[in-house]
């Protein structure tokens, strides 16, 4: 499903699809700025929503197998909360 799709199924609920899309991106972009803070975002029943620090490493360039040193990175993490586990089940 795309971000058009949830569009269009939010829009049978909501009255517009343009409602549905300002709600969408709203959403989205809440959610992203929050993350920006180093907040975590739980939507109980969903999931939650956090930044995770990965430290630098050592890797291997796949095309000529030599090493090489793979900088520090935050990585945005997903963690699926009951309700949604127990859907998808």
């Amino acid at each position: 499903m795309n971000k058009a799709e949830i569009i269009n199924e939010m829009a049978k609920t909501l009255k517009t699809k343009k409602e549905a899309q300002a709600v969408l991106e709203s959403l989205v972009k809440t959610i992203s700025l929050a993350l920006k803070k180093k907040e975590d975002v739980t939507l109980t029943g969903f999931g939650t929503f956090k930044v995770v620090k990965r430290n630098a490493r050592k890797g291997r360039n796949p095309q000529t197998g030599e090493p090489i040193r793979i900088k520090a990175s935050k990585k945005v993490k997903f963690v699926p909360g009951k309700a949604l586990k127990e859907a998808v089940e």
